[in-house]
């Protein structure tokens, strides 16, 4: 089976086929200095999530500027991380069940890998698989803060966790998981504040009682894109799991930044598309539908024609709604801004990586449909 590009290096934006999911060079390199500075002075580590982008490109960008390592959500993902060269994963999640726990010993014998744990059961299944596998595996305890996610409860159940850890022969307690992943997107800024210092209160609770038990705790991590400065001003925080800010989607740009301290990161991520309907005055038709952007957090927005709004995505369509005296050409290609960017890089296995209009690289996204 023969394998379609829609982009060559040194070609032009114009001529890169749709759709195609770009990157903005020069906004992406911003970004990525634009954290950095706004950490400066603060003894935090930086351990981006790189099931925003799951490209290693990326990954070791990111720790060419200081990161100590990336996070990732699934084993497929930490696996394409490491074989891309990046050394210091944690898997931000859970991992159950028997072929998973091989891969996972597997991939902790060829870089460094952390792994959370939130059930007792698991801690046990995780022991036996270090055993077998003849090493030791660092875990961390996931704390609930606050998402109502995965997370055993803060407190005594967290401790009782990081106590089994702890007195278990194979693995080493790795400190605590404590991401607030509900507070990213509340559009106040005094909500969000709230919300991670209630978060902070339920990591304290809990490292009181490991304090008490003699258990050292080296590292509580976990924030995102909405919320980073607020764990990095806390002192409860040694790490923060930063993705979003690189691409900067719609849903995390619709935030309310006032008195938050949080930059304003620049769209860098956008989905390259053609108008290939022309049905009405007021309504043009796209080439980028469902299959090539997330609409999960809200529709993609128009980035660079003013008067045309994205109101609705089927499986290959996009339909804009046109403003009065708005026209928009047969073969007119245009930039939408993804409405979640995480799933809709899922859907492509490129960067078309632009800076002043040419395409400078394709960067491999080498983590795509790691389900496993």
């Amino acid at each position: 089976m023969s394998y379609y590009t829609p982009a060559q290096i040194g070609m032009s934006l114009a001529e890169v086929d749709t759709p195609a999911l770009i990157l903005d060079l020069d906004a992406f390199e911003y970004n990525l200095k634009l954290l950095n500075d706004s950490l400066a002075g603060r003894s935090i580590k930086v351990r981006p999530h790189a099931k925003s982008h799951k490209c290693p490109e990326i990954a070791l960008r990111q720790m060419a500027l200081g990161a100590v390592g990336v996070c990732c959500q699934k084993v497929s993902e930490a696996e394409a991380m490491v074989d891309g060269g990046v050394n210091d994963v944690l898997i931000a999640n859970e991992v159950v069940g028997v072929a998973k726990l091989k891969r996972l010993t597997a991939l902790a014998r060829r870089a460094k890998i952390a792994v959370c744990a939130d059930h007792p059961d698991n801690v046990t299944a995780l022991d036996n698989a270090a055993r077998e596998a003849g090493l030791t595996l660092n875990v961390l305890v996931e704390v609930n803060v606050g998402a109502n996610r995965c997370g055993i409860e803060p407190g005594e159940p967290a401790f009782k966790l990081a106590q089994q850890i702890y007195n278990s022969k194979n693995l080493h307690f790795a400190g605590l998981q404590a991401y607030q992943g509900g507070a990213q997107h509340m559009r106040k800024t005094e909500e969000r504040r709230a919300a991670i210092e209630a978060a902070c209160e339920k990591v304290n609770r809990t490292t009181a009682l490991l304090a008490l038990a003699g258990i050292p705790c080296e590292r509580v991590t976990g924030a995102g894109t909405g919320t980073y400065l607020f764990e990095a001003a806390s002192k409860v925080y040694h790490e923060l799991q930063t993705g979003s800010y690189i691409f900067m989607d719609v849903d995390y740009a619709n935030n309310d930044w006032t008195e938050s301290g949080i930059p304003r990161f620049e769209h860098s991520l956008f989905v390259w598309t053609t108008v290939m309907s022309c049905p009405a005055a007021d309504r043009a038709i796209v080439d980028a539908g469902l299959k090539a952007s997330s609409i999960d957090s809200g529709m993609p927005r128009v980035f660079d024609t003013p008067g045309a709004e994205y109101i609705k995505a089927s499986d290959e369509h996009g339909v804009l709604k046109l403003d009065a005296g708005v026209s928009l050409a047969l073969g007119h290609k245009l930039k939408i801004v993804p409405g979640h960017c995480d799933p809709t890089v899922n859907l492509y296995d490129h960067f078309v990586c632009v800076r002043k209009g040419a395409v400078e690289a394709l960067w491999p996204i080498a983590a795509r449909g790691s389900l496993l």
